[in-house]
């Protein structure tokens, strides 16, 4: 029984959401070692699933490669709609899973449009392809239109920066006890809205941030500059979104963010996608004091949540059959 394991993805933001620049997008982001998930798949006459989030997966994977069914399970996962990047990483554990189970190839990216993955970001397919630090190209902004594009009617951004993140690097994940992150039709809308009043200027500051200080850092391996440039990253996307999400960042992140980045042992602090995810930057050496740093910064903003400190993940997704 072929089974696919891959994990969460942080996402610190795009490259520009002005309709001046001649690209859009440009996801920026890096692959995680937890939490993770895990599809099993075996051949079947119908689509089996117990599973509602993947179900609607398994039947355009079924369409898509022309097979009578298949019987899915999902043995781990993690939450949705919390800015980890759940639904492409199911999306396209389901789509190899269920390929190896009829003995055939597929390629992640050239499916996942087909799946309604990789419209805007390529940040989470490039992550299960290969993990590791990922900047994707966009799209070229004339193709933007007010309504989304059909599913399958794009192709997934191209990578034009990868690296692996240093093995002692650790991240802090704080995901508070709070109402989901947007997603679907709502996403799309609140997308729509921030590209039609972007501010060009701040795809400029972003773009001299990426080459300057982001990319610099993640080459030279420096963990404290780059935890600064991503949280400071995040803060310029946030100005684009915040009208959408109540903030430059999406409450309750805001306090979080503060309170993890005061701590000593943290170098950058910022939300991952829609939130409320938010993630700090530390080493395997003070472990034990970023998680404390997460629980804290929980404390003080009165939510209740989940704290875990997870390496970075420089692989894609595995198969064991």
């Amino acid at each position: 029984m072929p089974t696919v394991t891959t994990a969460a993805r942080l996402h610190f933001g795009f490259q520009n959401l002005s309709l001046a620049h001649e690209r859009l997008y440009g996801g920026v982001g890096l692959a995680l070692d937890e939490p993770r998930l895990s599809v099993e798949a075996t051949r079947a006459d119908t689509v089996q699933c117990d599973d509602p989030a993947t179900e609607p997966y398994v039947r355009r994977v079924v369409d898509a490669l022309d097979v009578p069914g298949a019987a899915v399970s999902v043995e781990e996962r993690f939450p949705r709609h919390v800015g980890l990047g759940s639904g492409t990483q199911l999306s396209l554990a389901t789509l190899i899973a269920v390929v190896r189970a009829y003995d055939r190839t597929a390629d992640a990216r050239t499916h996942a449009p087909q799946l309604g993955r990789g419209g805007r970001s390529g940040v989470g397919v490039a992550a299960f392809e290969s993990g590791g630090f990922i900047v994707d190209g966009g799209h070229p902004t004339e193709r933007f239109t007010a309504e989304p594009p059909a599913e399958g009617d794009w192709d997934v951004p191209p990578v034009l920066a990868h690296h692996d993140v240093p093995a002692h690097w650790r991240f802090v994940i704080v995901v508070p006890d709070t109402d989901p992150g947007q997603s679907g039709a709502a996403e799309d809308q609140s997308m729509r809205q921030a590209v039609e009043r972007a501010d060009p200027g701040i795809a400029d500051e972003i773009s001299t941030l990426l080459t300057r200080r982001v990319l610099p850092a993640i080459a030279t391996r420096d963990h404290s500059d780059f935890g600064q440039a991503a949280a400071r990253l995040g803060r310029l996307n946030g100005a684009w979104y915040a009208d959408e999400q109540g903030g430059v960042y999406r409450p309750p992140a805001g306090a979080l963010v503060d309170s993890l980045a005061s701590a000593p042992v943290i170098s950058g602090a910022g939300q991952s996608s829609w939130g409320p995810t938010v993630w700090g930057l530390t080493t395997a050496d003070y472990e034990s004091e970023a998680r404390d740093a997460g629980v804290l910064a929980l404390d003080t903003a009165d939510v209740d949540g989940t704290v875990r400190v997870v390496a970075p993940r420089n692989t894609g997704a595995s198969l064991t059959e």
